[in-house]
């Protein structure tokens, strides 16, 4: 899971994509980027860190162009170094730029293909690093030095037809724009839209429309799988569907806990899905517990509070707020490494004693993965003064790895794997748990749009969207997931193509 911006305009972009960064800092926290075009140079800044971490009004004042695109990374395999940290470059042909949302799932046999057949040498171990080399071959093939729309078009259909796994892109072309383009499932989200300034339009894609409504720019939609825009210098939008054969399978898990709640994918309010995902846990406890004893219901913060705020209305249960969150300490779902995320719960959590002291608990969050949070947070409740502690997840176990980008690829690091919902109550110290039901996630999120005939509900159900994982490819993630530490930053900006004195 990442956050990907491209912006085409006629002024300077900088400060527009890094404010877009900032409204999709919840999608990664590990690195940020941003590379912009001035004519036929280019200029990147990108490091490890959050967004106001990585970009100082110095580093802002030499980023001068009118079209960029900008990354916020969370690592899903690779390691957490700057080295990693996105948009990639490479000169050939043209210079082109990328930043990339998901993982690809056949990752090595490209690169022996690259190696082999395109002789092109890859210095990473990102995905995103082989995924544009990819299409820098398939534009060097197809393309010309007056580079078409059609060429741009033709070159994303041979990558699609080599690539398998989630992808949505984000990539520019020195000199001639920025491109967008979505995997055949359309597994991983992305929006574009338009603004009117000053007698010109001005073009944004993105990875959710939240980054678009802040900046003013009016939604146009959702690029289908397999689709492509490509938005040259001049501000002209060319549209096209690349792939031979393509399904709407959105990640289902973006409803449930990636996207922030104001935004709209794939036509569907984010915020009324996870309301409705609260009315349906509401029904289920009260067939399976109709004389229940629960006195408040109190959501752990932030996600589950539009499902726990329906919970406990249809429940007739008072809702109460009873953890404060430190606002600056990040989502530890997504955080680097076990002990770092164990050491971050009760930093970022602190109880309001009165809403537990002898009262019977129902905690509501969007999910249960690894199990960590939700011991430490039910533990935190009982030395609270809770007299029961119940908990209820708007979600299904979470029991098989997720393969397209989000960090949960090792069976084993997941709490209800092998496990029975009792199990899983005494592993995190609960007196009783609940969780969704799949055919109720399902109709919850479809509700907003009957025309998605099919979620990717991997991480819930193992039944892989792209057909193509099986147990050896699950045992290599798993072998090689490593959680590595942070290297040292670079404090300056790079410039490709000319030289930049930055008296940092």
């Amino acid at each position: 899971m990442c956050g990907i911006i491209g912006i085409v305009s006629q002024q300077p972009v900088a400060q527009i994509i890094y404010d877009g960064l900032l409204v999709l800092q919840h999608r990664g926290q590990d690195s940020a980027g941003i590379v912009v075009c001035e004519g036929e140079k280019l200029k990147l800044r990108k490091g490890n860190g959050q967004v106001s971490d990585v970009f100082h009004t110095r580093h802002m004042l030499d980023l001068v162009g009118n079209m960029g695109i900008g990354h916020v990374r969370y690592p899903t395999a690779g390691c957490s170094s700057s080295a990693e940290a996105q948009p990639f470059y490479v000169n050939s042909p043209y210079g082109i730029t990328l930043a990339h949302n998901g993982n690809l799932t056949n990752v090595e046999k490209l690169k022996a293909e690259l190696y082999e057949s395109d002789l092109r040498h890859i210095n990473t171990q990102s995905d995103s690093e082989v995924l544009l080399n990819v299409l820098a071959h398939e534009l060097q093939i197809s393309g010309s030095l007056n580079l078409t729309a059609d060429q741009i078009f033709s070159a994303i259909s041979e990558t699609h037809r080599r690539v398998e796994g989630a992808y949505a892109v984000v990539a520019m072309v020195t000199g001639k724009g920025i491109i967008g383009f979505r995997d055949p499932s359309g597994i991983r989200p992305m929006v574009y839209g338009k603004r009117d300034t000053a007698g010109y339009t001005e073009y944004m894609i993105a990875s959710e429309s939240v980054a678009l409504q802040t900046a003013g720019f009016d939604l146009i939609g959702d690029l289908k799988p397999g689709e492509a825009i490509f938005i040259d210098v001049e501000g002209n939008m060319h549209i096209k569907q690349c792939a031979k054969t393509s399904t709407l399978s959105p990640c289902i898990f973006e409803y449930v806990y990636l996207a922030r709640p104001d935004s709209i994918i794939d036509d569907i309010y984010v915020y009324k899905a996870r309301l409705r995902m609260g009315v349906k846990l509401a029904r289920k406890i009260l067939r399976e517990m109709p004389k229940h004893d629960i006195d408040v219901v109190i959501p752990i913060p932030d996600t589950s509070r539009p499902s726990a705020m329906e919970l406990a209305y249809h429940l007739g249960v008072k809702y109460r707020e009873g953890f404060i969150k430190n606002r600056y300490i990040g989502r530890t779902f997504i955080m680097p490494g076990q002990t770092l995320r164990k050491r971050s719960v009760r930093q970022k959590l602190n109880p309001i004693d009165i809403e537990f002291k002898g009262k019977n608990v129902l905690l509501v969050d969007d999910s249960i993965v690894r199990g960590t949070t939700s011991q430490q947070i039910i533990q935190m409740a009982r030395e609270a003064g809770a007299a029961k502690v119940y908990i209820a997840s708007a979600a299904p176990p979470v029991r098989y790895p997720n393969v397209y980008g989000i960090d949960m690829p090792a069976a084993e690091e997941l709490v209800a794997h092998n496990r029975s919902e009792k199990e899983i109550a005494e592993v995190i110290g609960a007196d009783w748990l609940i969780y969704q039901d799949l055919e109720d996630l399902i109709d919850a999120v479809q509700k907003g749009n009957r025309s998605i005939k099919e979620f990717d509900c991997s991480c819930f159900d193992g039944k892989y969207v792209t057909k193509t994982i099986d147990d050896e490819y699950l045992n290599r993630i798993s072998r090689i997931r490593s959680d590595s530490a942070m290297q040292d930053d670079n404090e300056n900006v790079t410039v490709i193509g000319m030289e930049l004195h930055n008296n940092a």
